[in-house]
C-alpha cells in the first residue's frame, strides 16, 4: 500500500478497498463455496471488489444504517442506498451490509453481510462522484431497488454481520494507513531536491533551520 500510494494515492486507495475491504473479508469469513466462486477472479484482478457500509446518514455510526434485507423464499430482497463507495462504479463483487432484523436490540445484532454481484437484478449505481482529490479512484452511490440476493450469499451468519465488519477493521486500518505514508514519502521526494536547488538570501533554502530538518 505504501509503495503503490507513493506513486498514486488514487490507485492505492482503490487497491486497498479491493484487496482488504472485499477480498480479505471473503478469505476470513466466506464458506468454501463462496471462496471457490469469488476468490480466483478477485485475486487475478478479473473482478474488482468493493465494500458498501456507509449511507447518507450512517457513516461512522454503522448500526444506524437503513438499507434493509427481507427474506423471500431462498432470497433476500434489498432496498435502500449506500453512499461514498470506493470502487462503486467499477466493482463486480461487493460486500454489502444490510438490516435483516429491524427490531433487534441492540441494533448491531440485526445487521447481515451479503456478497452482491453487479449483475444481480435490482442493483444499480449512480454517476461517479466528482471529488476534490483521489479522482482516479472512482466513488459513487449504490442503489438497491428490490435487489434479489440468494440466501447462500450471506457472508458469515445471519444478523451477525457486525462481527464480520468489526473483526476486520483493525487489520484494514493498519493496511490502509500505508496510503498516507506513501503520500508523505512522495511529498518528500519532491520537496527535498527542491530544498537543495532553490536559493534565497544567498544560500540554498535547505540551509535554513526549519527546512534543514527535512534534509
Amino acid at each position: 500500500m505504501e509503495e503503490i500510494s507513493r506513486a498514486s494515492g488514487a490507485v492505492g486507495l482503490s487497491y486497498g478497498a479491493h484487496s482488504n475491504l472485499c477480498l480479505n473479508q471473503i478469505v476470513r469469513n466466506g464458506n468454501e463455496a463462496q471462496k471457490e466462486k469469488y476468490l480466483p477472479k478477485l485475486i487475478s484482478g478479473e473482478y474488482i471488489g468493493a465494500l458498501a457500509m456507509s449511507e447518507p446518514n450512517a457513516g461512522s455510526d454503522v448500526v444506524s444504517m437503513k438499507l434493509k434485507a427481507e427474506k423471500k423464499g431462498d432470497h433476500y430482497i434489498l432496498n435502500g442506498n449506500k453512499f461514498w463507495i470506493t470502487n462503486g462504479p467499477d466493482a463486480d463483487v461487493l460486500i454489502v451490509y444490510a438490516k435483516t432484523d429491524l427490531a433487534a436490540v441492540p441494533a448491531s445484532r440485526g445487521i447481515t453481510a451479503f456478497i452482491v454481484e453487479k449483475s444481480m437484478p435490482g442493483f444499480s449505481t449512480s454517476k461517479k462522484l466528482d471529488k476534490l482529490g483521489m479522482r482516479g479512484s472512482n466513488t459513487c452511490e449504490l442503489v438497491f431497488e428490490d435487489c434479489k440476493v440468494p440466501a447462500e450469499n450471506i457472508l458469515g451468519h445471519l444478523s451477525k454481520g457486525v462481527y464480520v465488519l468489526m473483526s476486520g477493521l483493525d487489520l484494514e486500518r493498519l493496511v490502509l494507513a500505508g496510503g498516507p505514508l506513501g503520500l508523505m514519502q512522495a511529498a518528500l521526494d519532491h520537496a527535498i531536491p527542491y530544498l537543495h536547488a532553490r536559493e534565497a538570501f544567498g544560500q540554498k533554502i535547505g540551509h535554513f533551520q526549519v527546512s534543514g530538518m527535512l534534509c
